[in-house]
């Protein structure tokens, strides 16, 4: 069931107005987000939500489907609910996270802590727990395209150190002379911290520049996330990312 551009829609307890935008139509333009979900009444309001953005919207009802589709559609974003048959979220996280860095928002109905750490584990970049508000969805895919999209003027971009190279225009991390494959939120986070060498993050200020809206989840979020880099940057004698006990972290060059 499709929604009428002005009407309205009672879901999960929200009652939901849609506004089409020209102005978010433009930003969004091009973009493709592969909506993976296998609960119609949830997959079709998101489509309607993400397609009145402006969004190019290629669905999949299951794990395998979607799998498929991003394998012949090359989505620029990832919506991707937990539980689906065939092949579950997770699975095909950790499919993607393989090969590719795109995007990845996990959809579910687990809200244990548990879950969401093992979901950011794999290589989500966020999680967003039901029932939710389709603006909210919204919201967060555009706070992360709207990251990757801006790119800082060439002095700003790229941030060297010794066997270190990271790049924002790009997404990039080189160590040792090659390419790391980061997640664009393992990308941002690095790049925080090594702009400032020796100034302590909190992982509150993280949390808030990172993920760049009202985040209501743990800040354990952000102890996975380093957790990661930390596995894909080893420790070696020219610099180090610490962890300050009951603070958060901050990147160290050592003498």
């Amino acid at each position: 069931m499709r929604l009428a551009e002005s009407g309205a829609w009672l879901y999960t307890g929200f009652i939901i107005e849609i506004i089409r935008s020209k102005g978010n139509r433009l930003m969004a333009e091009q973009i493709k987000i592969l909506l993976c979900d296998d609960q119609e009444m949830i997959h079709e309001t998101l489509l309607e939500y993400i397609e009145a953005e402006g969004f190019a919207c290629i669905s999949a009802y299951d794990g395998e489907e979607a799998l498929l589709k991003y394998s012949a559609e090359n989505p620029d974003f990832v919506l991707l609910d937990w539980m689906m048959p065939k092949k579950n979220g997770m699975d095909v996280c950790r499919e993607i996270r393989r090969q590719y860095n795109t995007p990845i928002i996990m959809l579910t109905a687990r809200g244990e802590e548990i879950d969401r750490i093992l979901g950011l584990e794999l290589g989500a970049d966020d999680y967003i727990v039901k029932p939710f508000s389709p603006r909210e969805v919204v919201a967060r895919i555009k706070v992360i395209m709207r990251r990757i999209q801006v790119q800082p003027k060439e002095a700003e971009q790229t941030l060297r150190f010794p066997r270190l190279q990271i790049n924002m225009g790009s997404y990039e991390v080189i160590f040792d002379g090659g390419q790391v494959s980061c997640t664009p939120k393992e990308v941002e986070i690095l790049y925080k911290l090594c702009s400032a060498p020796g100034h302590v993050f909190t992982r509150e200020q993280l949390l808030s520049e990172i993920w760049g809206y009202d985040y209501y989840g743990d800040t354990r979020v952000v102890d996975t996330q380093i957790k990661r880099i930390r596995q894909k940057l080893p420790e070696n004698e020219e610099w180090v990312i610490r962890s300050i006990y009951g603070v958060g972290y901050k990147f160290e060059v050592k003498l």
